[in-house]
């Protein structure tokens, strides 16, 4: 169960979710959830991204990736308007679990 995530959302009345990774080219990239799709799930099933919009990653044919985060690397975004929450997730492919890349 993600015990950090959720300590941190019923805490600060948090409003977003940053899921961030890093792209094979070093960049970081990101995708923004309001909190209305948090579900404790989400930390097996993942969250499925298109991987061909990031550059060097995916063809359009095969472009289906899960991102999936990891409990122990929440944060608040100091930086953030509204309470944000950020998490670094793995990524992987839907069909076999495995890595990406």
């Amino acid at each position: 169960m993600p015990n950090k995530t959720t300590q941190l959302i019923n805490d600060h009345d948090v409003q977003w979710l940053d899921l961030r990774f890093t792209d094979l080219r070093g960049k970081e990239q990101h995708v923004t959830l309001p909190n209305s799709a948090w579900d404790h799930a989400l930390f097996e099933t993942g969250f499925s991204f298109d991987g061909s919009s990031i550059a060097g990653w995916k063809e359009i044919h095969q472009s289906d990736m899960l991102l999936i985060p990891l409990d122990d690397t929440a944060v608040l975004d100091p930086f953030a308007e509204e309470s944000t929450i950020n998490l670094r997730c793995n990524v992987t492919e839907p069909s076999d679990g495995g890595g990406a890349g």
